[in-house]
């Protein structure tokens, strides 16, 4: 006889069967099992068929997300984890366990939603809404909830959410932008993505940063955009509500943010012909030059005829990219790049800039009531000014470093740029005058110009042969020198069983790498010289492309600096490179593993600093083709017998062509010591990014600390934040990390260096050889701005 079912038992079955049929009521249209299969359009549809929850398509695959069904073309309102890469393949799913996964794609599983409690069905509303539900029928998790780039009628930006535009019509991914519903303010703000919340990067806002308590942005079904506190007693409206149609069978309103960094109201209807028709109600800024980001660094934004933003170059800049007028300018001339004694060049000059706005972030400041002739005199003496910002109504003149940003005609700034050749026109509205040569002045004037002209055009060609002629002396000594060394150990070919035998059956390792393990042999062709044997055990092709970085970059150097190549195996799958042995291991064992708790002298480590500078510096200037290093860390900088540094290790180095002087490729490195243009992931690397790297091993000589120790220990600032902080307090010295007495100006001089080769942008970093200059005190620097971090 079958046992009754306990009362308990049998009252949870029921909550569960009222709870399914509520939830049923409720548009459901997906319950647990339930999958949809990949394919574009592939959907579940709200009641109305107006809004759907499935697979739209994008370039090169699939994507999860809501749209408003509109023809010819879905408005999409809500992606799923929208940086993923694309995928054809799969299924989305209610899984039994509550979660709503993305099943097969890849072969792998993608989370769509993990609510807190498991979800036992799901529906798209008719309001643009898809949500989960658990087995008491309430809400778990909601497409509202998580907004991206938009919200709709209904839908809320609680205090301390964003919305993130995406990068383009056609790409779903994060964008350039974000709206910021800011929580200690109330303030609803936009900035570029990758900035703090600070006014100085802020280009639009509502100017509620004094309410003194947090609002929520709402959008209603009227198309009333509007802001809402402190239990409802308080509203301000951001746009005004949208006018009924009569054709329209169906409207719908949605606030996006714009690829464009503009945030715009939109309106759909559906027409009665069964047509839809989407109308722009609002948008903000008003004026698209107020984008902060809408040009690329050093250009500046005009409108045209219709509105539309248009970037232009300084002068003495040009396009990076000519078909690309918004992806930002370059200089191009050297002006502004220090050297050996430069002090005022005659050859530089200042070109003048009338009311426009840039970004003001200086280094340098002259104080209110500064003369435009003060202001640029003070930056052409400056070799590290790129260009002066005169505020024309107090006259603060600031000095500024490239990158240039923000750029926009209009404002209340004249800006006056450092130019390799004779004085450009006020730009920009400036005043006319009226002077007019006579006829013969001005014939004479010509006459001369082309004189001096051609004498210039001789005088450049003679420096360009001397330099010439002094290179190929230079290069002749040093391959002199190169041969002399290879007569010892030239770079050749072993065997195999040469190197094994070598290395006794690779018996004797001295440490592991990202590629590869190295191990300590012994030459005995002609006596015995010790050497160290890397053999590459990654990924044949990751091993190969190793392989050849490492001959193509140092494979016949004999810079002191460098770690020599002193032969390698190409072997069918072997891949062995020899080098010569370092007896007294790297930098990292120098610096943080000194013997007694004590620390190298400063003196030491000052020289060690000088030893990376002159390394990277023939890499980057004195190689017919450049090398970036792209891996700058105490790992891979080794110490020979006399204390001598070496650079190691260019496995991951990028060589340039002799024409080159940036290029473009994935992120390498080591977390720690990358370069912020490496995460920016847009744009191109060049000699700078290893440039950035020496800053953070020079901090780390200074200070005996790795990069990394502050952050694993929780502290929210970095090294570089720290030292900076010492550097402004004029406490250079307490970054020290030995009782050792040194002078507070040569340590400050040395953090100041450091400072500079780690600014967020290349273009504010100095060259090697400046590096070396200012290490020895040959070369005067100004008080650096803050480091990358700090922005």
């Amino acid at each position: 006889m079958a046992k009754p079912l306990d009362l308990p038992l049998l009252l949870i079955l029921i909550t569960m069967v009222a709870s399914l049929v509520s939830v049923s009521c409720a548009q459901t249209n997906v319950t647990s099992g339930v999958s949809l299969q990949a394919a574009a359009g592939a959907s579940w549809p709200s009641p109305s068929g107006h809004f759907a929850f499935g697979f739209y398509a994008i370039e090169g695959g699939l994507a999860v997300g809501v749209w408003l069904a509109t023809a010819p073309n879905i408005t999409v309102t809500w992606t799923a984890s929208r940086n993923d890469t694309s995928a054809t393949s799969g299924a989305l799913r209610l899984t039994y366990d509550g979660r709503l996964l993305w099943t097969g794609a890849n072969g792998q599983d993608r989370t769509v939603a993990a609510p807190p409690q498991p979800a036992v069905a799901a529906a798209m509303r008719d309001d643009g809404n898809f949500v989960l539900y658990a087995a008491n029928a309430t809400v778990v998790w909601s497409t509202f909830a998580a907004p991206t780039d938009t919200l709709l009628a209904g839908q809320d930006l609680s205090p301390g959410a964003q919305l993130f535009s995406s990068i383009s019509a056609t790409s779903r991914a994060t964008g350039k932008y974000r709206l910021t519903n800011q929580l200690n303010d109330g303030n609803l703000v936009m900035y570029p993505v990758g900035t703090m919340n600070v006014a100085a990067a802020a280009y639009w806002d509502t100017g509620t940063f004094q309410i003194g308590f947090p609002l929520t942005l709402r959008l209603d079904a009227s198309g009333v955009l509007y802001l809402v506190g402190n239990n409802g007693s308080y509203t301000k409206n951001l746009t005004k509500a949208s006018a009924a149609q009569a054709v329209e069978q169906a409207h719908y309103h949605r606030v996006t943010l714009d690829p464009d960094g503009v945030l715009r109201s939109y309106r759909h209807g559906l027409l009665s012909s069964g047509r839809w028709k989407t109308d722009v109600e609002w948008i903000g800024p008003s004026d698209r030059c107020h984008v902060k980001g809408a040009c690329g660094f050093n250009s500046y934004c005009v409108l045209d005829r219709d509105a539309q933003p248009s970037c232009l170059c300084p002068p003495g800049f040009d396009l990076m990219d000519a078909g690309d007028a918004a992806g930002g300018c370059t200089a191009s001339s050297g002006a502004g790049e220090c050297t050996v004694g430069q002090r005022a060049d005659p050859g530089l000059s200042m070109a003048t800039m009338q009311n426009v706005s840039w970004a003001d972030t200086p280094y340098g400041v002259l104080a209110a009531g500064t003369s435009a002739a003060d202001c640029q005199a003070a930056c052409i003496s400056d070799c590290f000014c790129a260009a002066a910002l005169l505020d024309t109504n107090d006259g603060t003149c600031t000095k500024q470093q490239l990158p240039l940003r923000y750029g926009r005609e209009g404002g209340g700034y004249t800006l006056f740029m450092k130019t390799g050749g004779a004085a450009s026109p006020a730009l920009g509205g400036g005043g006319n005058h009226h002077h007019r040569l006579g006829r013969a002045i001005t014939v004479a004037l010509v006459g001369v110009g082309l004189l001096a002209f051609v004498a210039l055009c001789a005088l450049l060609a003679s420096a360009r042969l001397l330099w010439l002629n002094q290179r190929t002396v230079r290069r002749h000594i040093a391959l002199a020198a190169a041969e002399a060394l290879d007569e010892e150990a030239p770079l050749r070919s072993y065997s195999y069983e040469e190197l094994e035998h070598a290395t006794y059956s690779f018996r004797d390792p001295l440490g592991r790498g990202a590629f590869g393990t190295v191990f300590k042999g012994t030459l005995r062709n002609g006596g015995e010289r010790a050497v160290a044997v890397k053999r590459l055990e990654k990924l044949v092709e990751d091993g190969e492309r190793e392989f050849q970085r490492e001959v193509s970059a140092i494979g016949r150097t004999s810079h002191r600096n460098l770690v020599r190549l002193l032969g390698f195996c190409h072997e069918g799958a072997n891949r062995l490179l020899v080098y010569e042995y370092m007896s007294n291991g790297s930098l990292a064992d120098f610096l943080f593993k000194a013997g007694g708790g004590g620390y190298p002298p400063w003196r030491d480590r000052v020289g060690v600093a000088l030893d990376v500078a002159r390394g990277l510096h023939y890499l980057h200037d004195e190689l017919d083709s450049r090398v970036i290093h792209c891996d700058v860390k105490p790992q891979n900088i080794l110490m020979d017998a006399a204390g001598t540094a070496k650079i190691s290790d260019f496995g991951l180095a990028k060589l340039l062509q002799p024409d080159q002087t940036r290029t473009f490729t994935g992120v390498r490195g080591t977390r720690g010591y990358l370069a912020p243009e490496w995460y920016r992931g847009a744009g191109p690397v060049t000699v700078k990014a290893d440039v950035y790297s020496y800053g953070v091993v020079l901090l780390e000589i200074v200070a005996c600390r790795r990069s990394m120790e502050m952050e694993e220990a929780g502290e929210e600032r970095t090294l570089a934040e720290w030292a900076y902080e010492l550097l402004v307090k004029g406490e250079a010295t307490s970054a020290m990390s030995s009782d050792e007495v040194v002078g507070a100006a040569e340590v400050e001089r040395v953090v100041k260096v450091a400072m500079w080769c780690v600014q967020a942008e290349p273009q504010s970093r100095p060259s090697m050889d400046s590096v070396i200059l200012m290490l020895q005190g040959r070369l005067e620097m100004p008080f650096p701005p803050p480091p990358a971090s700090s922005y």
